[in-house]
């Protein structure tokens, strides 16, 4: 009677339930491949996941006997092993959370609401000092140091020389300078 891959693999888990070497040796060849690409994949770092193959192996020997031959294969129970213990390692990996009042005592990053206050103000400012300069002039400002343009890029942008844009922008910061200090 000719027995189908699934149940052979079921038949060698039985056997490594009795210790069965030889079983244990064909149960690796046969299955060893998968469960390596199963930990690969949650792994993902090869030297980690040959060590992982290793642990898994040993705990399909040491746990043999629990598996119960029925509707699930025999490969599932075993990719669930490798799985199960892949989880395990990259739950060790995160560090052990902290308490959550300690959590509290974070520094909040955003800026308190009074600096949000004064970015708003400084910000109105600049843009009222920027309406007062001719339309091109802002554009220019805006482009060279807002919007990270070079000079160059400006200058041809504007179609004016290098030297005049400079001169531009020199003239235009000069002005919102004093127009800010005011």
């Amino acid at each position: 009677m000719l027995t189908s891959p699934s149940q052979e693999i079921a038949d060698l888990i039985a056997r490594c339930a009795i210790r069965d070497r030889s079983a244990f040796r064909q149960l690796y060849e046969r299955t060893s491949a998968k469960l390596f690409g199963v930990t690969l994949r949650i792994l993902k770092d090869r030297a980690e996941a040959e060590e992982a193959i290793q642990e898994v192996y040993v705990k399909i020997w040491q746990r043999a006997d629990r598996f119960v031959a029925g509707p699930t294969s025999p490969i599932s129970w075993l990719v669930a092993v490798a799985r199960n213990h892949c989880l395990d390692i990259l739950r060790a990996r995160r560090p052990a959370s902290d308490d959550l009042d300690v959590a509290l005592e974070i520094p909040d990053g955003n800026p308190s609401p009074e600096r949000v206050a004064q970015n708003n103000q400084e910000r109105a400012a600049i843009d009222r000092c920027l309406a007062t300069l001719e339309p091109d002039r802002a554009e220019a400002v805006r482009g060279a140091y807002l919007d990270g343009y070079s000079y160059e890029e400006l200058a041809s942008r504007y179609g004016v020389p290098l030297n005049t844009m400079r001169t531009w922008l020199r003239r235009s910061l000069m002005k919102l300078k004093d127009c800010l200090t005011v």
